[in-house]
This record gives structure tokens, C-alpha cells and sequence, in this order.
């Protein structure tokens, strides 16, 4: 169970043990030490402990609630994944950075308050955690992990602070119930999948310091009524808004040189467009199954031909 100097738990071998405290010689809690332990519901950690290493509770399907004491600095990477009866969790201030998987799959959780001490949420940190109804990112944070937020199907807001300047690829994937998000200034690039599938988001203004608009970035957001590129945006990626059904009108901006294939695909709604002088290269299938009136689609066949349909 302990090395030779009793300071770390290197694996805690009573699988079926319901309870446990942590004795206060512990200072790590090694990788794996809990992993499966099932029946394990509820467990103490010392003040003498400083880190939790990686899977160290994963699949510890019991565990319900937990104290994280202001010792620890960092949560390993999938520390408490599939712990799917976790339903609270306190994060303290002294941890800086939350690691890839680290909540992934904690489907009862249903709140979690970040530390304004955190500076990263990786990849995946919270994916799956359907319960998971509102979070605040504290303004330490400057990266937000691909798949960080994905399938938190009950996330209806969120606010990314302006500290942050990269979404990452899928990181709110599948949030089915988000309708409010607000992207600050700061953020440079939306990475693909960013806000793939998340049905209930009707609008959003995306920043001036926004560059780029990644594949699948938008797709499949079928509340979206209306958006606002902005004259920052240089290229819209493949899919970009594909199955965008309620998407009516939009404005591409004089900056934008090309259009990914299959950007608007299936934006059944959208009848009108506008597109600059400044677009040389528009991808197969950019506008097909879109609702243009024959001379629209006359016009933009007679630029850029027939593929684009």
C-alpha cells in the first residue's frame, strides 16, 4: 500500500472498502492508488497531501462527495473519471491547473466552482458531466482544453473570460442546452467542433480579434437564427455552419479570402447572402441544400461555378 518512507499511497489493494481515511503521513496520492475501488463512497484527505495523482479515483463509482484539502497544487489527469456518482466536489485555492479527463464522465455532478487560482482546464476535464448545469471560468484561466466542456448536456450558460484566447477543438461539443455564451475580446481562434451540435444556442457575437472560424465549428447549432462575422475573420472552415437550420441571413465580411466546402450545407433557412470580392475559393458544396432564389444562385454559379451547390 505505501513505499518505504509511508509518504505516498501507491495502491490501496481493499478493492470492497466502503470508507477510508487517509492517514496524515500520506503527501501523494500515487497514480492509480484508488482506481476501482466500486464500493468506495466516501474517503478523507489530509492537509498533508499535495498532489492527486493520475487515475488516482478513477472509476471509484460510489464516491459521492469529496474535500480536496489547500494543500494539493494539481489534480492528475483522469483523477476522478467515470466517478459517476460525484455530485459535489470542492476545488481549493491552491490548485493551479486541472488535468486532461480529470472529471470526465462524472455524470451526477452538478456543480463545481473553479478557483480563481487555476490557470488550464485540459482536454476533456469535464467531458460528459450531464448534470453539470452552470460553471464559472475565473479569469486566471488562459487555455481551455479541447473537449473540455463536451456533452455537458444540461450547461445552459457559460462566460469565458477575457484572459482566455483560444477555444479549443470540440470543447463545448454536444451542450444541447446552452443558450447563452459570451466570448470575450481576448479570444484569437474557435477550434474545430467548438460549438458542434449545441442545438439551443440561437445567437452569438463572435469578437473582433477572432481570426479564424474552424471545421465544424457551428455545425449542426439548429436554433442559430443569426451570427455576426467579423471583418477580423480571414477564412470560414469546412462545415463551418453546415445543418444550421434556422440560419436566415448573413453578412460575410470583406476579410474573408475563402469558404471551406460544405461551410453553410443544409442551412435550409438561408436565403440570402453576401459575398465579397475578397473570396477567391469557395469548397464543394459550400451552399448546397440552402433555400437562394434562382438569380442568388445564377450569380454566385456565374463567380465561383456550379460546385459550390
Amino acid at each position: 500500500m505505501f513505499n518505504k518512507d509511508k509518504s505516498r499511497i501507491i495502491s490501496f489493494r481493499n478493492r470492497n472498502v466502503e470508507s477510508y481515511v487517509i492517514p496524515s503521513s500520506v503527501t501523494s496520492i500515487g497514480d492509480r492508488a484508488f482506481n476501482d475501488c466500486s464500493s468506495l463512497s466516501e474517503i478523507v484527505i489530509p492537509a498533508s497531501v499535495t498532489n492527486i495523482g493520475d487515475f488516482a479515483f478513477c472509476s471509484c463509482r460510489s464516491l459521492c462527495k469529496i474535500v480536496i484539502p489547500a494543500s494539493v497544487t494539481s489534480i492528475g489527469d483522469h483523477a476522478f473519471s467515470s466517478c459517476s456518482s460525484l455530485s459535489e466536489i470542492v476545488i481549493p485555492a491552491s490548485v493551479t491547473s486541472i488535468g486532461d479527463d480529470a472529471f470526465h464522465d462524472c455524470s451526477s455532478l452538478s456543480e463545481i466552482v473553479i478557483p480563481s487560482s487555476v490557470t488550464s482546464i485540459g482536454d476533456s476535464a469535464f467531458w460528459g458531466c450531464s448534470s453539470l448545469s452552470e460553471i464559472v471560468i475565473p479569469s486566471s484561466v488562459t487555455s481551455i482544453g479541447d473537449s473540455a466542456f463536451s456533452d455537458c448536456h444540461s450547461l445552459s450558460k457559460i462566460v469565458i473570460p477575457s484572459s482566455v484566447t483560444s477555444i479549443g477543438k470540440g470543447a463545448f461539443w454536444g451542450c444541447d442546452s446552452l443558450s447563452e455564451i459570451v466570448i470575450p475580446a481576448s479570444v484569437t481562434n474557435i477550434g474545430d467542433d467548438a460549438f458542434w451540435d449545441c442545438d439551443s444556442l440561437s445567437e452569438i457575437v463572435i469578437p473582433y480579434s477572432v481570426t479564424s472560424i474552424g471545421d465544424c465549428a457551428f455545425s449542426g447549432c439548429h436554433s442559430l437564427s443569426k451570427i455576426v462575422i467579423p471583418s477580423s475573420v480571414t477564412s470560414i472552415g469546412n462545415s463551418a455552419f453546415s445543418c444550421c437550420s434556422s440560419l436566415f441571413d448573413i453578412v460575410i465580411p470583406s476579410s474573408v479570402t475563402s469558404i471551406g466546402r460544405g461551410a453553410f450545407n443544409c442551412c435550409r433557412s438561408l436565403s440570402k447572402i453576401v459575398i465579397p470580392s475578397s473570396v477567391t475559393s469557395i469548397g464543394f458544396g459550400a451552399f448546397r441544400n440552402c433555400n437562394f432564389p434562382n438569380d442568388l444562385e445564377q450569380e454566385l454559379i456565374s463567380r465561383f461555378g456550379d460546385i459550390i451547390f
